[in-house]
């Protein structure tokens, strides 16, 4: 008996033709098929429709038509359209800050009492990270069970369609979408995945309002290389009469915000400086450290307070668009919102862990913009030791440079791999060889030391012969690992108890290396940087906080 679809479905029916699609379904609600339940089954099966290399080339020649295909899996789900207007929804796109924006909110609206729903990508341990009630990551047993009750019906629609079935990120859309109508939320934060005009979460027909974080160049090969081709698909979520909100852009974006808002005819509204709004006796504290944050927290808040006015029926915002963006009115916060901004965590972003002796800065930043906003909230510290990698065609020298100024002792380069022998979903995932992405480590510690002035010790390269190397090599004061928890094993030395007590192979390393690093042994504290790519941030974090695992 298989547990994957209809295959099951025929199965059951074959036991005394008693089992009806009705029968099914409450079979699977009520877990009366444990085999058929099974979380990781479920992820196995995800898994399966993650797209790569070609397939993600032709996905992408064909963007445009990917709303119009979305609607069809909705329907095929069992879900309409219509059904996504009670969700009440707060739509944000942005290059970077749309997540810690949508966090903000979503903490804010749920301290304000009511049942929020969350949907944000990508996740950094677990793929239930992705779905959210009430704050909380799904439970994996209803994650199963909602996801069954998904993919059944897009498998047994699938030779009607073409054979057609949604992507990894399309079902899980989808799936979010399922799940915040059935637990009954009163509202959902759905985060855009990549740019907004052709996104899937832009099947959403009327949300309550919108919002733009801070523009930046990324997945130029899907956007547009330049920030007015980049603007413009961001604004793609812009509807008629639905009331938008943005913080100040980079030169040449918001001409093309404006212009497309009168297009669509949506209101656009810029956010005020955090400075101006008025909180009671005190400046507002917010949950999520740096900077940049402010500007996400000013745009929380005018998110936050226009869903609020809008379910009072007391929105004083015009709904049309006269032409021109708008300034957006500071007020003064409810004790309820300036508590939200305050209680707000975001995982992986400016996120800061004390683990004994040895301090981690985990900041998943992956563009220019965001690695000069990480370097800066990192700069108020005792830099020590920077763990560095990037992924896809990002520019790593020109973040490497960046980094530079926080004078680390050490810089520690490996690929997002999370131990050796672990590799095969990485390799997929990106597309690339082990030895491909090793290669990539060893160009970035040769960009580093270049940076640092530091001699270019080219005969002295990792070897890479049929498997992955199990010896970091020394070049100074700078190393290449061949994965994450060796990387971390060295930084720690012993002085980490959550990596001491976890029941894995330690590496063995050169004494030359060992030797190198008596500072780090001697040091009363360690502080360590994580940056430059969110998988690498997640691999840590799969070891560094367990709980986030389970």
């Amino acid at each position: 008996c298989y547990w994957r679809g209809t295959r099951l479905s025929k199965s059951l029916k074959s036991v005394g033709e008693f089992c009806t699609d009705d029968t099914f379904l409450f079979l699977l609600n009520f877990s009366v098929l444990p085999f058929a339940l099974l979380p990781q089954d479920a992820i196995a099966t995800l898994n399966t429709l993650q797209v790569y290399a070609a397939a993600l080339k032709e996905l992408r020649s064909k963007c445009h038509l990917q709303l119009k295909t979305m609607r069809g899996f909705l329907e095929r789900a069992g879900l309409t359209v219509d059904e996504l207007d009670r969700l009440n929804i707060i739509h944000v796109t942005g290059t970077k800050g749309k997540g810690s924006t949508c966090a903000f909110t979503e903490q804010i609206l749920r301290n304000c009492g009511f049942r929020t729903g969350f949907f944000s990508s990508p996740h950094l341990v677990q793929v239930t990270e992705r779905i959210r009630i009430n704050g909380q990551p799904i439970g994996k047993e209803l994650f199963t069970k909602y996801f069954w009750q998904i993919y059944r019906r897009l498998d047994e629609t699938k030779d009607a369609n073409g054979g057609t079935m949604p992507t990894y990120f399309g079902i899980l859309t989808i799936l979010a979408f399922h799940i915040f109508l059935q637990e009954k939320v009163d509202l959902a934060v759905i985060e855009v995945g990549i740019g907004g005009a052709y996104d899937n979460t832009n099947i959403i027909r009327r949300p309550w309002v919108c919002g733009i974080s801070f523009l930046d160049i990324d997945h130029t090969d899907i956007l547009g290389d330049t920030i007015e081709k980049i603007a413009w698909h961001k604004a793609g979520i812009f509807k008629p009469g639905v009331p938008a909100f943005t913080i100040r852009q980079p030169e040449g974006a918001m001409p093309v915000l404006e212009q497309r808002a009168k297009e669509i005819g949506c209101p656009l509204w810029m956010c005020p400086q955090l400075e101006d709004y008025q909180a009671e006796c005190k400046p507002l504290h917010l949950g999520l450290a740096g900077q940049h944050q402010r500007s996400n927290a000013s745009l929380a808040l005018q998110l936050s307070h226009t869903w609020l006015q809008m379910r009072d029926n007391s929105l004083p915002y015009i709904t049309v668009n006269n032409g021109r963006m708008l300034q957006a009115t500071a007020f003064t916060p409810s004790p309820m919102m300036v508590k939200g901004l305050a209680d707000t965590e975001w995982p992986g972003r400016s996120q800061t862990l004390k683990r004994g002796a040895v301090t981690y800065f985990l900041d998943g930043a992956h563009t220019l913009h965001s690695i000069q906003a990480c370097a800066q909230w990192f700069r108020e510290t005792a830099a020590e030791v920077l763990l560095f990698n990037v992924t896809g065609e990002r520019d790593a020298a020109a973040f490497l440079k960046l980094l530079v100024p926080c004078h680390f002792d050490f810089a520690v380069f490996c690929p997002c791999i999370a131990e050796v022998g672990t590799s095969n979903i990485q390799e997929k995932k990106f597309d690339m060889s082990v030895e491909e992405m090793l290669s990539r480590c060893l160009d970035n510690e040769r960009i580093w030391r270049l940076h640092n002035h530091q001699d270019d010790n080219r005969d002295n390269l990792l070897l890479i012969e049929d498997s992955l190397p199990r010896l970091p090599e020394n070049r100074g004061d700078t190393l290449v690992f061949p994965c994450i928890f060796s990387a971390l094993q060295w930084i720690t030395h012993g002085r980490n108890s959550v990596l001491s007590d976890q029941a894995k192979t330690t590496l063995p390393v050169k004494p030359s290396v060992t030797a190198k690093a008596a500072s780090l042994r001697e040091a009363s504290d360690i502080q360590v940087l994580i940056t430059g790519s969110l998988y690498l941030v997640g691999g840590a974090l799969k070891y560094l906080d367990p709980a986030s695992s389970k």
